[in-house]
């Protein structure tokens, strides 16, 4: 039956934003039967807004898992306070079938103790509903990265020994500040230290989030009225590790928020770790207190990976697949993708699947086949080529990038070229807002949403990659060594 429950979130999955799935859907507790689907929420505030918002998309996702059709589909929801109120009264009135004399004097001197017990539970008023709890792990096995398989050198050294020495709990270091491009570990770093404080063994309570799922959390606190039980389940916390803090600019409520929330943890001793694509100094539109809090212990950065570290990552990948990965083979990939550990993941597992489809072994005629789909050795073009190859993959022109026009292909245009000026070329982001009449927080403000869509499996974002990947291709982009 968690089999079936397992095929019915893969299904959600594919159907629901991921910040919507990691809210409503992850913390439920599921039971599969013949034709039906129970579903037991944490709270009646979050079973009711599963009923009013997902009900449709729960049928639609349980329909081919069941083999029947949607309408077809029994899905029962209820609170988890409901089924343990029910209990409560289940085994009072249980026992007090067995004892009669003693549930006489409890009526007489406590009727209202009795009533209690005895009346269907009440529906807690709206203010006081709890909400999902934030993301809070203590198993390994919720963890998919750990230390042991996370390459280091010199150009990520510092950050990961300042993360390891956050995950002990008599480390020195309590707050750390890692920013780096995407795709080079900040995900693995922060999940990694997560996976060795669960394993010391020390009941340590962690959060781990986004802080844009921070923010949807708090949304739905000030729509429930349960600021206070927001801030509570945070001050629960011993660590917290938040990704992507660069969502916050320009978002004052959730930042007076965040920064009540760093400071309570901070002040009873706790740990934290906080992401960014940005280092601080880039962040704009983000309160002073609240960047001087992030950068209160260890500020580290994380450059792409020499060839050396790149071997060694192509190394391990290959291994996962059960694969020798030979010497020319590795030192070829290395020395051609120069990008991100993404893509290099990406381009060994094109080269593996293909070898296995021909049944042959792996060797340097089949790489550099996979390759040619793949960034190239050479140096990245200058701006101007960017620039035109966006406006040809988008069907504008640099006029239209370059002005004040809201119009969505405008706008996703100009954010791509944000993102590949600031991906490929040396050029900083006042330099890069300048050629669009643009100042440098609307730049980094474009590059966050770029890379939100593109990290989302939806078809905008799908359909944003496809058209990065062929403007890089086309234009034979390599990434820049750090």
């Amino acid at each position: 039956m968690r089999d079936k429950w397992a095929e019915i979130s893969e299904n959600l999955k594919k159907m629901l934003k991921s910040g919507l799935f990691k809210v409503w859907i992850a913390p439920l507790h599921a039971s599969v039967h013949e034709g039906g689907l129970h579903l037991v929420a944490p709270n009646a505030y979050v079973a009711g807004r599963l009923e009013s918002m997902m009900l449709a998309s729960l049928h639609e996702a349980a329909a081919p898992v069941l083999g029947l059709e949607p309408e077809q589909v029994d899905v029962r929801i209820e609170a988890a306070e409901q089924s343990a109120d029910a209990e409560i009264v289940e085994e009072k009135q249980s026992s007090m079938q067995k004892k009669p004399a003693d549930r006489a004097d409890v009526s007489a001197s406590a009727p209202s103790a009795v009533a209690s017990f005895m009346a269907p539970a009440r529906a807690p008023r709206q203010a006081s509903l709890p909400l999902p709890s934030v993301a809070v792990y203590r198993d390994t096995q919720n963890w998919r990265y750990s230390f042991a398989d996370f390459v280091v050198g010199p150009t990520n050294n510092m950050a990961v020994a300042a993360a390891q020495d956050v995950s002990r709990s008599c480390g020195c270091v309590r707050t750390l500040f890692v920013n780096s491009s995407s795709g080079l570990g900040k995900t693995h770093l922060a999940q990694a230290v997560g996976r060795a404080i669960s394993e010391e063994g020390t009941n340590a309570r962690v959060g781990y989030l986004t802080a844009e799922e921070f923010a949807s959390r708090f949304v739905t606190a000030l729509r429930a009225q349960d600021i206070e039980g927001f801030k509570a389940r945070f001050r629960e916390l011993d660590v917290l590790l938040m990704e992507d803090v660069h969502f916050f600019q320009g978002k004052e409520k959730m930042q007076d928020m965040a920064l009540a929330v760093v400071k309570s943890l901070q002040a009873k001793g706790g740990r934290a770790i906080f992401t960014s694509s940005f280092s601080p100094r880039e962040l704009q539109k983000v309160d002073s207190q609240l960047v001087s809090h992030f950068c209160s212990g260890i500020l580290t950065d994380m450059g792409r990976p020499t060839k050396d570290m790149r071997c060694d990552i192509l190394g391990r990948k290959a291994r996962t697949f059960q694969v020798l990965l030979p010497e020319s083979v590795c030192d070829l990939l290395a020395s051609r993708l120069t990008g991100d550990v993404r893509q290099m993941e990406s381009c060994l597992n094109s080269l593996i699947f293909k070898a296995r489809l021909l049944n042959c072994g792996l060797n340097v005629d089949l790489a550099m086949e996979v390759l040619s789909q793949y960034a190239d050795v050479a140096c990245g073009p200058d701006f101007s080529t960017i620039l035109r190859l966006v406006c040809e993959s988008y069907g504008l022109n640099e006029r239209q990038l370059s002005s004040r026009s809201r119009r969505k292909e405008c706008v996703v245009g100009r954010n791509t070229a944000f993102y590949l000026a600031r991906k490929h070329t040396e050029m900083t982001l006042e330099e890069i807002g300048e050629k669009f009449n643009r100042r440098h927080s609307t730049v980094i403000k474009g590059i966050t949403s770029l890379e939100r869509e593109l990290s989302r499996e939806s078809t905008e974002g799908r359909r944003i990659a496809r058209a990065v990947s062929l403007i890089e291709r086309n234009a034979g982009l390599a990434e820049r060594p750090m």
